[in-house]
């Protein structure tokens, strides 16, 4: 069942090029959908526009087959969680949860039972009764969280919540607001340029780019299969090396393989670092002679810089293997596995290819 359907939504402002230049996107009910791209791209001004702070100058914003485009904001009974908290300073904790409940004018019990209740959601409920000043960043942005819940919304929307909290509290909260939605099934609409945190929240992601939509998918089919060249930069790590394809055979620098694909010419050649493969490689792959020009131990991993003929290569190691360490300026073979290999054309589109030794 589709809870939220955008058509055809376009705004600018001024004489600006488009915002958001004809969108059209669905959102299943109880899904967990992440906006996610640069800053600049677009997904705020939309998340705006679906929560009536703002109005498209075309197109239509639906809720639950309802169109809610004409209606003013406090109308579209949606909830909304702020990047800056905007909870009350001069409330306590209950108050503010409270609040939303009170303007809705619901009767005194039904209030004095949904608040305890969305407390006890998001763990506060020992504290309702302490100003926000005495709060942490993390347990105001929880107040946040259950002031928006509380009013039972069809629609959450949460505006890049976590971007003032330090990095491990960031993690902690994410897996919270996870956690919570699942357990509500509260369709939520979620805004960030964190592409980790967008892999570790949602259902599905749509990647934006300069007021336009590159590719909605699932976090694993985002990182495995991106759409086009920008999708394949800005989500995850990407080697993009300059390849060209002519009477069925791909080239790359030194090394070719051959290709089954409806393009010729110049191509941009894609693999993951953690898929490239120093040294022997079983599989079927791309073999280049290379250069250990710097070599990072980060713990858990290995992160190694090669010099091609065919460019820069970035090689990840997906163990802590010393073997690596002090060997820079050692001559090595990338070998990149066929079926790990992608193509994108000219125009930024991901090109059909299958390769064959």
């Amino acid at each position: 069942m589709v809870a939220l359907a955008i058509q055809g939504v376009r705004k600018r402002f001024a004489d600006s090029l488009p915002i958001l230049d004809g969108l059209d996107l669905t959102v299943a009910d109880g899904e967990f959908f992440t906006l996610l791209g640069p800053s600049g791209c677009g997904k705020t001004t939309l998340l705006r526009c679906i929560a009536g702070f703002l109005q498209p100058e075309a197109g239509t914003v639906a809720v639950d087959g309802q169109r809610i485009d004409a209606l003013s904001a406090h109308r579209r009974d949606i909830g909304m969680v702020f990047q800056d908290y905007a909870i009350f300073p001069h409330l306590t904790v209950a108050e503010n949860v409270a609040f939303g409940l009170k303007a809705r004018h619901l009767d005194r019990d039904e209030i004095a039972r949904r608040v305890p209740e969305a407390l006890r959601t998001v763990r506060l409920e020992a504290l309702a009764d302490r100003m926000p000043a005495a709060l942490s960043g993390g347990q105001q942005q929880r107040v946040g969280l259950a002031r928006a819940m509380v009013i039972r919304p069809k629609l959450l929307l949460m505006d890049e919540p976590l971007s003032n909290l330090d990095a491990k509290l960031r993690v902690d909260m994410r897996d919270d607001i996870r956690d919570i939605q699942r357990r509500l099934g509260i369709t939520t609409i979620y805004v960030t340029h964190d592409q980790e945190e967008a892999m570790a929240v949602s259902d599905r992601i749509c990647v934006m780019n300069a007021g336009r939509i590159e590719q909605v998918a699932t976090p694993f089919e985002l990182y495995h299969r991106p759409a086009t060249r920008f999708v394949a930069h800005f989500v995850g790590t990407m080697n993009f090396l300059p390849g060209h394809i002519a009477n069925g055979l791909l080239t790359v620098g030194p090394a070719s393989c051959r290709v089954d694909s409806a393009a010729t010419g110049a191509v941009e050649l894609a693999i993951r670092p953690e898929e490239v493969v120093l040294g022997q490689s079983a599989a079927p792959a791309l073999r280049l002679p290379a250069t250990l020009r710097k070599v990072t131990f980060l713990g858990r991993e290995i992160h190694c810089v090669l010099d091609s003929e065919a460019g820069k290569l970035l090689h990840q190691a997906r163990t802590s293997s010393p073997d690596l360490l002090g060997c820079e300026g050692r001559a090595v073979e990338a070998a990149l596995p066929l079926a790990h290999l992608a193509l994108f054309g000219a125009d930024g589109s991901r090109v059909d290819a299958d390769f064959a030794a």
